[in-house]
């Protein structure tokens, strides 16, 4: 995969929840268009992304 020309998205702004709950996100607003979005978790690099069939896979 090449990621040197990848886009470094802004953050989904989370949706309104209360002050106890965790943050709420809209997949399609983190996903994009394209259906795949990259998130960085203790310094490893994972995508997630929408299946054809509207399933939500997450890899390394």
């Amino acid at each position: 995969m090449d990621t040197a020309n990848t886009p470094t998205p802004t953050a989904a702004a989370p949706t309104e929840h209360s002050a106890n709950a965790p943050p709420s996100y809209d997949s399609a607003q983190l996903l994009g268009a394209d259906g795949i979005a990259f998130i960085t978790h203790q310094g490893q690099r994972y995508q997630l992304r929408q299946t054809k069939a509207g399933k939500l896979i997450l890899t390394k």
